[in-house]
């Protein structure tokens, strides 16, 4: 049986070890593991011969608190009929006002919502109710849903759009033309002459009805959508649509009233061609929306879509091929050359090369053999590999990041702040606005017709949808474009804050170094003790030790086929090193500060001590019985892209500093060979938050980039924290951004896409607000008081449809990101 429980009280890697350790000696368990960041234990154990209680209680007995997991169950709902951002806030508050919910997010460009709730107090069904009763089409998806079927239903909308445009356009163009050709007498139109204004009015007047008719039932929605919207007290763009077109054409009828009483000067008080007109200007504009909305989403759907649909399966020892969902945990799956990789697992049998660029971007194939592991997606390229299906479904690094990048995409950040605030009274005031300024000009003028003309204008040109579409565009193309680099975003307040940096810490081991450090020197200086006695006796004491240091001593006196011995007893010191009893001789190995704790003096050896440690290696020292035995000094290798990573950050204007255990001239010779002036060394674990802290206090906006499990504290105290590792760690729950290749080249280019993300949402924003500020007031016949033009209802629906789909076409310009610089 596989539980997840919540730890509590946890405060370093030590604290995380000892809990695995400890639950591991449970009779019954099979899996025990500890996410540090996450304060989460992982355990699968014998439900019939172990109690989750017993689990609880040896965690507890140790000094921790562990408890089951109640996790907010989440729904992500696609929502119809949205048609601006007064309609997403109007969603977004219906949700939020059910008992319940713990969060709720709609974004209007991915037309979904994303909420988090409690499932004891709240059903899915009720919130879909209440979207519905907020006047929207609302239905469930599942997490992950095909990418197939949500291509086929925007293709579907867009088919739609585009048969109700070549609808419409067929009978707006012949009114247009009927409309306009008899004022322009001097260009000499073909007209027809049983249809002369002047001589046959009121026949001129119905072609004019009869062709207007259609296309205001093409746009039948504007109406339905629109006045109930209003009714509701809610008004959106539909509801100023519907207000305007509906103005003109009850006006035009009227005067064709007129007409048919015999007054046929009215035949020039005639606004049908602009209902007509406005209607399919709206649809062009929403039919080129659509078409931009489907590109934003572009990556997500290729991530969806790079996992294959089967699965080649080891049944009763013949190879079957069934489909993905049909795999289980534990399957031997079969990988031949040239296939895609179906779940994740570790390698049974075989060699081959795997191409993992489509997950972390690397482009170079990795080697794969037995106990290497694999991940779902990723592409076999030489051998034929056997491998054991370890996660599926949901659970693989491939479903985990499209999670995240759905994550980032439903999550708003806090620029889009005043956006929304704006948006939900956006509709309204420009409804104001227009019956003011109509009535104004109708009192200044005395001319109906002239005020008619103000008031659909301002109505027509008023655009909510570039407000609502400014940010979540721009986060959902940079997101995803990120998530195709290997730059895994959680959230959009990660994004934002993220290009506000202005120092980047990167802890040395794993980030700057290759974090795989190997035994260089030995030195020995107990009497009669060999170089390689004293490694023997080191790697034996360092056996139960999990530092890259101690597990690297460890692996090189086993390549050397030594015979190591188990300790009687074994003590870790976080930070400073072990303590051991091995044969009745107590060993300690360690840093200088244990060996001064213990008062074991090194000072005869100081000097050679220090020339290891210029080199950029680092001293092991060790003790036996109190005396000084030796040195093991081990080194780990600058990372290739290392120096250039820090250079492109100082390019940049980011301050950079490395942060370590090791001793200072160990750690300052690594800083020369990356090219960084500022030193924190000498650190322990637990301190690691407190240094990026004291940076804070200095005024700076840091952000820490680690390993995401030892450098937990440290990651959450920054102002961002940045994971790196490889494409099976993506789960790293500390951080707000997971590097998907071990490249410290991509914490530059990370920084780099938030800051041009926040540039386009910055210039979204201008054009969304400018075009509104600038375009009512003119709308309003602000110019026309200074002598100036009369904004046509025509030109300013051409105006608005334009509009939001300027504001797309801006962020689909973030889909030429390159990470490399």
């Amino acid at each position: 049986m596989e539980q997840i429980l919540n730890i509590r009280g946890m405060t370093c890697a030590a604290c995380a070890q000892r809990i695995e350790r400890t639950v591991r000696k449970l009779p019954g368990i099979g899996r025990a593991d500890v996410n540090l960041a996450g304060e989460k234990l992982y355990v699968e154990y014998d439900a019939e011969g172990l109690q989750l209680s017993a689990i609880k209680e040896a965690v507890r007995r140790i000094g921790y608190e562990a408890e089951e997991r109640t996790a907010d169950a989440r729904a992500v709902i696609l929502i119809g009929g949205m048609s601006c951002a007064a309609c997403a806030q109007r969603v977004e508050k219906a949700i939020r006002k059910l008992d319940g919910v713990r969060d709720a997010s709609v974004n209007l460009a991915s037309e979904k919502a994303t909420v988090a709730y409690d499932p004891q107090r709240l059903r899915a069904a009720a919130i879909k109710a209440a979207v519905e009763k907020a006047g929207y089409e609302a239905r469930e998806l599942a997490r992950g849903d095909d990418a197939d079927a949500d291509g086929v239903r925007r293709q579907k909308e867009l088919r739609m759009l585009r048969t109700k445009l070549a609808f419409s356009a067929a009978f707006s163009l012949p009114l247009l033309y009927i409309a306009m050709a008899p004022m322009l007498g001097f260009v000499r139109l073909p007209f027809p002459a049983a249809l002369d204004p002047m001589m046959h009015p009121l026949a001129y007047a119905l072609a004019e009805l009869l062709l207007v008719l259609p296309v205001v039932g093409v746009g039948y929605r504007f109406y339905t959508v629109g006045f109930a919207s209003l009714f509701r007290r809610s008004p959106n763009m539909d509801s100023l649509i519907a207000i305007g077109t509906a103005a003109a054409v009850l006006y035009s009828i009227g005067s064709l009233w007129r007409i048919a009483a015999g007054e046929h000067g009215a035949v020039d008080s005639l606004y049908f061609e602009t209902a007509g007109v406005i209607i399919t200007l709206i649809l062009l504009g929403k039919s080129l929306e659509a078409v931009s909305k489907g590109r934003t989403g572009e990556a997500i759907k290729k991530l969806m879509g790079l996992a294959p649909k089967t699965a080649i399966v080891l049944q009763d020892g013949e190879e079957r091929d069934i489909p993905i969902e049909d795999v289980e945990i534990g399957d031997v799956v079969v990988v031949k050359p040239g296939a895609k990789i179906p779940v994740d697992g570790t390698v049974l049998e075989g060699h081959s090369a795997v191409d993992e660029s489509m997950l972390t971007g690397e482009s170079m194939p990795a080697d794969k053999s037995a106990g290497d592991a694999v991940c779902a997606a990723t592409l076999n390229t030489t051998g034929t590999l056997r491998f054991r299906a370890d996660k599926i479904g949901a659970d693989t690094a491939l479903a985990q990041i499209i999670r995240l990048v759905e994550d980032a995409q439903g999550a708003k950040a806090p620029i889009a702040k005043l956006a929304d605030v704006v948006s939900g009274y956006f509709v309204p005031v420009v409804c104001a606005i227009a019956l003011l300024a109509g009535a104004a000009w109708l009192f200044a003028t005395r001319d109906a017709e002239f005020a008619l003309t103000i008031f659909i204008s301002v109505l027509v040109i008023a655009c909510p949808c570039a407000l609502g579409l400014a940010t979540p565009t721009a986060i959902m193309v940079g997101t995803g474009k990120g998530a195709e680099n290997g730059i895994l975003i959680k959230s959009g307040e990660a994004l934002e804050t993220a290009h506000k940096i202005d120092t980047v810490v990167l802890d040395k081991t794993g980030t700057l170094t290759e974090g795989k450090p190997v035994v260089t020197d030995v030195l020995a200086f107990a009497d009669g003790m060999s170089k390689d006695a004293l490694l023997r006796i080191a790697a034996s004491a360092e056996k139960g030790s999990e530092h890259p240091l101690g597990r690297a001593i460890v692996a090189d006196a086993q390549n050397k086929k030594m015979e190591l011995k188990e300790p009687d007893s074994f003590l870790s010191f976080t930070g400073r090193g072990i303590e051991a009893r091995i044969g009745g001789r107590v060993v300690l190995a360690g840093n200088r500060g244990l060996m001064d704790e213990r008062a074991v003096s090194f000072a005869a050896r100081e000097a050679e001590a220090d020339r290891l440690a210029e080199a950029g290696k680092t001293p092991m020292y060790v003790a036996i019985d109190g005396q000084a035995a030796g040195i093991v000094a081990v080194a780990d290798v600058m990372k290739a892209s290392g120096r250039a990573a820090v250079e492109r950050l100082r390019a940049m204007g980011i301050e950079v500093a490395m942060l370590t255990g090791d001793n200072k001239k160990t750690a300052a010779a690594i800083a020369r060979q990356a090219g960084i002036d500022r030193v924190l060394a000498e650190v322990l674990p637990g301190d690691k938050s407190r240094e990026v802290q004291r940076l804070q206090e200095a005024g700076r906006r840091v952000a820490m980039v680690g390993d995401g499990i030892n450098d937990a504290p440290a990651l959450a105290q920054a102002d961002i924290g940045i994971a790196i590792g490889s494409g099976a760690d993506v789960a790293m729950e500390s951080a707000d951004i997971v590097l998907m290749r071990n490249d410290p080249a991509d914490v530059a280019a990370a920084v780099n896409l938030s800051k041009r993300t926040i540039r386009n949402i910055k210039q979204n924003l201008f054009w969304a607000f400018g075009y509104n500020i600038v375009g009512i007031p003119v709308a309003a016949g602000a110019l026309h008081l200074f002598g100036g033009p009369l904004l046509n209802p025509m030109f300013a629906a051409a105006a608005m449809s334009l509009s939001s789909v300027s504001v797309l076409m801006n962020a689909l310009r973030l889909k030429r990101f390159r990470a490399a610089p």
